[in-house]
């Protein structure tokens, strides 16, 4: 006899409980009725289902996340976004020319596209920072990306303050994508002193775009360079947690590789090419073709996965540290500018607030009740 998950007897379109009649009556109704049973084997209580009913909830709920790329021009940012996510999200995309990169500063640029999956959706929001270490000088090309994660904290402070907070729109910065280029050899200063000032604010994972520029050998070479230099610097780029000991052994056997790919030397590209008979995503060369998602040939498949099976805890992290980080140092700052303490400003900001929606209230009941006379 099939349940449904209220514990009902599933029979028909109609309710009744548990004392159903079976009278002639009933029986010639067409509508078969529900009785209230209990589905499941004595001593078995039920909470075990507790996780089915998050899992409905966030699922109609939906998912939230912000990723940021950070990096100069040419580095294959655009593609590899539109690559990881299988959209477009640049379809007006402006390239400045080399006289329009001399005066150029960083701008801000955030696309927001929902994404669904097997019936779960994802908000998805990318901010770009074009112009990034693009000028000749590189001068203040940090403080603007600063700025705008501080922002949205700020924002997600002032709204989790507010009386109304069960609809809060998450904009805070989950990770951040910081590419380095290949031909670099290792870090260059300002990408030390980018990570140095962010780490702090946001997750960031490093990426090497454009690797088909360099042999296997080299890859390995430029990853050992640059987490040396990540440890040299005090860096804390993100990290991915270890693996439960009942965590079958083939996840963490995937996550062990995944911590040894950092960090991801990856290849982006939207174009479809036939190889042996297959369609797959690559960049065609004299020499051969450059599989996107062949292992083998780059960290993409790896860089997709990283982020896919650890965006809960980007934004776990981002939430209990950073976010948490932000909002101490905030009251900190507002307790020692305010002489009663922080903490009586807020209280009276409140009252402030309660007091406004009392009086919103009374008046639109004095409204009603003038209108009903």
């Amino acid at each position: 006899m099939p349940y449904n998950r209220n514990g009902y007897e599933s029979t028909g379109s109609s309710l009744t409980g548990s004392h159903c009649s079976n009278s002639d009556e009933d029986l010639s109704n067409p509508a078969v009725s529900y009785k209230f049973v209990n589905p499941e084997t004595p001593g078995y209580v039920g909470f075990a289902n507790l996780p089915n009913q998050v899992h409905r909830k966030s699922v109609k709920r939906g998912f939230e996340f912000t990723l940021m790329v950070v990096g100069e021009s040419g580095l294959g940012k655009s593609t590899l976004i539109n690559s990881l996510f299988l959209t477009d999200l640049y379809p007006e995309r402006h390239i400045p020319d080399a006289s329009e990169k001399i005066e150029q500063t960083v701008k801000i640029e955030a696309s927001t596209v929902e994404i669904e999956e097997r019936g779960v959706k994802l908000r998805l929001t990318v901010v770009d920072t074009p112009g990034f270490a693009d000028s000749i000088t590189s001068q203040n090309c940090i403080e603007p990306i600063i700025e705008y994660i501080d922002q949205q904290y700020e924002r997600y402070l002032q709204d989790e303050s507010g009386l109304n907070r069960r609809h809060i729109l998450d904009n805070r910065v989950h990770c951040c994508f910081y590419f380095i280029s290949p031909s670099g050899h290792g870090l260059r200063p300002l990408d030390v002193e980018f990570m140095k000032k962010l780490h702090h604010k946001v997750n960031i994972v490093p990426v090497i775009g454009k690797a088909d520029m360099l042999t296997m050998t080299e890859v390995k070479k430029i990853k050992r360079k640059i987490l040396d230099q990540v440890d040299e610097a005090g860096i804390q780029i993100y990290r991915m947690p270890d693996c439960d000991a009942d965590e079958d052994e083939d996840f963490k056997e995937q996550n062990k590789q995944l911590k040894e790919a950092v960090p991801f030397a990856v290849v982006g590209s939207t174009q479809l090419l036939e190889v042996r008979g297959k369609k797959v995503r690559g960049r065609l060369y004299p020499w051969g073709v450059v599989e996107v998602e062949n292992p083998e040939h780059c960290d993409f498949i790896k860089l997709r996965t990283m982020l896919i099976t650890h965006m809960q805890d980007l934004q776990e992290v981002t939430h209990d540290l950073h976010y948490e980080n932000f909002r101490a140092d905030k009251l900190a700052k507002a307790g020692k500018a305010t002489p009663g303490g922080g903490k009586d400003k807020l209280l009276a900001d409140k009252e402030v607030e309660l007091r406004k929606m009392q009086d919103m209230l009374a008046k639109m009941q004095a409204q009603i009740a003038s209108q009903s006379k």
